[in-house]
């Protein structure tokens, strides 16, 4: 879909979702090799054509300096010749990944001779609407044709030049292999409408992913007539345990926090044991030296006076900036019982030398991703293997985590008999 004067945007959409339902019939039969061609070519012309992706985005980061947007909203919108780089090293990636379509995931023959097999497919035609980052664009696009699926992506409008030249990349790289450009559209408009009528494309649209802030997610989790894959926050934590070695939790604090604060895997709360507050002073060096605001409660405050008094509300709040809360807890259970009770079931992590305390954490907390002295920021599906991701899932149902191309498919059964009528 092109930028369009039409005031029917809802009209407009449907014949997108309708054009992405037929390729994507295509699509779902193409071989492993025809789709791992069409990315590879999607690569090569994402670095063919890098002097006119950067042109492309100096429109987009003009037009967020005229709204006065934060620096990590800026730094998440930016594109430079290493995240283009990315983006065309990422699709490669994800070429060479297994193929996640036609995998046997059971089989079993019956007493009466039917012989039952349970493969992958794809989900269908899947609806992507994003924020801000425009390697979104290729991540999404790139995983939804290695797993088979139609994508129709909609971008923020602070991206909508960079998302555009990066799709056109991606559909010159479908044509290129012989399958439909029509497998990967863009909504290439402003108007928030956009929004609302793929909402609505219930039996066109298979399933929505938002990729965003809370308002855009609560928004698609409010009003979709389509199953979603989201996650409304990233509050993620880090424990820093008893047992925990001092530099460890120095470096895994100050990299869950400060590496990119614009990152749903960013670190946003800082629980340490009560038993080592002391070494509070030292991981506040850090975080202050990298011009992060630190806030607590008052046995943190007590520790270190550069801290200043949370409320409420910190414990629970996504900054995506240089802010984090700190809490002073009493062991590993009152660590698990802040993570369950205030956390987004993101990503949290424990900080420790002891066993026991890192099988309790990581079986305790419930959230998607638990980990083990290990920064929060490997929180992403390029660090699990997965090549890129589509967004990190922290709902129970289907996939949790990092969504890859494997968790973008579902499965059917196919049942082989010789006649069997049922008594």
């Amino acid at each position: 879909m092109t930028a369009t004067k039409t005031p029917d945007i809802a009209a407009e959409i449907r014949v997108t979702a309708i054009a992405a339902k037929q390729a994507g019939k295509v699509l779902a039969q193409a071989t492993s090799e025809t789709k791992a061609a069409a990315l590879r070519h999607g690569a090569a012309f994402l670095r063919a054509r890098a002097d006119a992706l950067l042109d492309a985005n100096a429109k987009d980061l003009a037009y967020a300096q005229t709204k006065g947007l934060s620096a990590a909203f800026t730094d998440r919108l930016t594109l430079n010749a290493a995240r283009i780089e990315a983006m065309a090293s990422g699709l490669e990636d994800v070429a060479e990944l297994p193929e996640p379509v036609g995998r046997i995931l059971d089989e079993r023959t019956r007493p009466n001779g039917l012989r039952i097999t349970r493969i992958s497919v794809p989900l269908g035609v899947i609806g992507i609407i994003y924020e801000s980052r425009p390697n979104v664009t290729a991540d999404a696009g790139g995983l939804c044709v290695k797993s088979g699926n139609a994508a129709i992506l909609r971008g923020g409008s602070d991206s909508l030049h960079s998302s555009a030249a990066i799709g056109q990349c991606l559909r010159d790289g479908l044509a290129q292999a012989g399958l439909s450009a029509d497998c990967v559209q863009l909504v290439q408009t402003r108007d928030r409408a956009a929004v609302g009528a793929m909402l609505r494309q219930h039996g066109l649209i298979d399933v929505i992913v938002p990729r965003g802030g809370h308002s855009l997610t609560e928004r698609v989790m409010a009003e979709s007539k389509i199953p979603v894959l989201a996650h409304l926050d990233g509050v993620c934590h880090v424990y820093i345990d008893a047992a925990a070695q001092p530099a460890m939790a120095r470096d895994i604090v100050l990299n869950a926090k400060m590496r990119r604060t614009g990152i749903c895997g960013a670190a946003e709360t800082l629980l340490i044991d009560r038993t080592v507050s002391a070494l509070l002073p030292g991981v506040v060096d850090g975080l202050v030296a990298a011009g992060c605001t630190v806030r607590g409660d008052a046995a943190a405050q007590a520790a270190d006076p550069r801290i200043q008094p949370a409320s409420a509300d910190d414990w629970t709040t996504e900054y995506l900036d240089a802010i984090i809360s700190v809490k002073v807890v009493d062991g590993v259970g009152a660590a698990i019982d802040h993570v369950n009770r205030f956390g987004s079931s993101h990503t949290d992590t424990i900080v420790t030398e002891d066993a026991t305390a890192a099988e309790a954490f990581l079986n305790g907390v419930e959230s998607a991703i638990v980990m083990h002295n290990a920064s929060t920021q490997f929180a992403d599906g390029g660090e699990f293997g997965m090549g890129a991701e589509i967004g990190i899932s922290t709902g129970k149902l289907h996939a949790r985590g990092p969504v890859g191309a494997e968790q973008l498919t579902s499965y059917k059964y196919i049942v082989r008999g010789n006649g069997q009528v049922r008594p």
